[in-house]
């Protein structure tokens, strides 16, 4: 059997799930005994040697991890073109953050908080300038309509009517 993680909560199901770095976690309710957990496992064996062969590859192809001095000099250059590029397209949508900060998040260039406030991480400045222009509309759109449904969209498409094509260019 597979060595795993075991992470128990208030949960209904069990789940598997593969990090990053090729650990098995299993999610399991807190009452369910460890048999079933183990059987359940078990049953997955073929799910789980596919899914940690696929993330043996991804980190294999992965880059290295950017130095301290690259993710500075990445957040230099998000401070000094994001706020122009944040205030041409405020004022072309009527729209006002709050503020604007950047970060090292990994798993999303941008965000918008409930008071407007926006946040975009170094790593948008790795992609071509019309995706960083998305990311930068986008986020404003979410000051007019907080979620991604059909106006969000609408809303989006008028300002950039290309922004199916501008997505593929993130990185």
């Amino acid at each position: 059997m597979k060595d795993y993680q075991l992470i128990r909560s208030r949960r209904k199901t069990l789940a598997l799930e593969i990090t990053e770095d090729c650990r098995l976690l299993v999610r399991a309710p807190c009452t369910l005994p460890r048999t079933q957990i183990d059987a359940f496992v078990e049953k997955h064996t073929g799910w789980i040697e596919n899914h940690l062969n696929i993330q043996r590859e991804r980190a294999v192809a992965r880059p290295p991890a950017p130095t301290e001095s690259e993710i500075a000099a990445l957040k230099d250059k998000a401070r000094a073109v994001l706020p122009p590029l944040i205030a041409a397209w405020s004022e072309k949508m009527g729209v006002t953050p709050t503020g604007f900060r950047v970060t090292t998040a990994r798993r999303r260039y941008g965000s918008c908080s409930g008071k407007n406030r926006l946040c975009f991480s170094c790593f948008l400045m790795n992609c071509p300038e019309k995706a960083v222009e998305l990311v930068v509309v986008h986020e404003l759109c979410h000051i007019r309509e907080k979620n991604h449904g059909p106006n969000f969209y609408a809303l989006l498409e008028r300002y950039l009517p290309d922004y199916r094509e501008r997505r593929k260019l993130l990185c």
